[in-house]
């Protein structure tokens, strides 16, 4: 059987991507509403989906704006938030690695939880394909969710108001995660990581500023971490 090519690779990112634009149109209109309702112009919400384009820590900060939280506290929680994305970059830099600057910068920009979770979970089932073939599907991804997600915050950031207040988007936004994230639950340390990230975020939940996230994020990260040290010196990873 023919292996596929870059271009082959490239359309079938996107025909992977293309799912994610269910939740992805919701979710990018409603941050456009909201950002609007905080009281962004147009142009200050797009400028904030262009430049951080990641959805949970815009939100996050945008709440905290509202709330008058001192810059810092900002920062911290869009980069608690964020983290993740060191972790993303970790995990991708063995099959991307070795690209041209230019494109690696390309990535690092349009990694977000979709991308990411197409091309890594192809990536290891195509252990042989190379590095343009695994660049092409990236960028595959990126081409149906990112230009969907700027022009779906343009949409929400025009009609602002006008959205019917019956109209609940913002279902979007758990359902976009627990898409994500379910399927990548495959090992003890995994499930215990979240099940300790959840509880500790709701028993958290009244803390000010996000901190509970951050600690809920801490909390999960160490206990994820010590269920592996335990499995690997049982010898198992089950």
């Amino acid at each position: 059987m023919r292996s596929d090519t870059p271009r082959s690779a490239y359309w079938r990112g996107v025909r992977d991507g293309a799912p994610f634009l269910l939740v992805v149109t919701p979710f990018a209109m409603l941050f456009g509403v909201v950002a609007t309702e905080a009281g962004l112009n147009v142009v200050e919400a797009m400028g904030f989906s262009i430049v951080v384009i990641a959805g949970a820590a815009q939100f996050a900060a945008l709440q905290l704006l509202v709330d008058n939280a001192p810059t810092v506290v900002v920062l911290a929680s869009s980069l608690a938030i964020n983290l993740r994305m060191a972790m993303y970059s970790a995990s991708l830099t063995p099959h991307i690695g070795a690209a041209p600057l230019w494109q690696r910068i390309l990535a690092a920009y349009f990694m977000v939880d979709q991308t990411y979770a197409c091309s890594i979970a192809t990536y290891e089932t195509h252990p042989d394909w190379t590095i343009p073939q695994k660049i092409a599907y990236f960028f595959g991804t990126v081409t149906p969710i990112c230009p969907m997600w700027y022009a779906m915050t343009l949409v929400g950031a025009l009609i602002g108001s006008a959205m019917p207040a019956g109209l609940a988007l913002d279902f979007a936004v758990p359902i976009t995660f627990i898409a994500l994230i379910a399927p990548m639950l495959r090992t003890a340390a995994h499930k215990v990581a979240a099940l300790v990230s959840v509880a500790l975020a709701l028993v958290l939940a009244g803390l000010p500023y996000n901190l509970g996230l951050m600690l809920a994020a801490l909390g999960g990260m160490m206990s994820g971490a010590q269920v592996e040290l335990w499995m690997e010196r049982r010898g198992t990873w089950t």
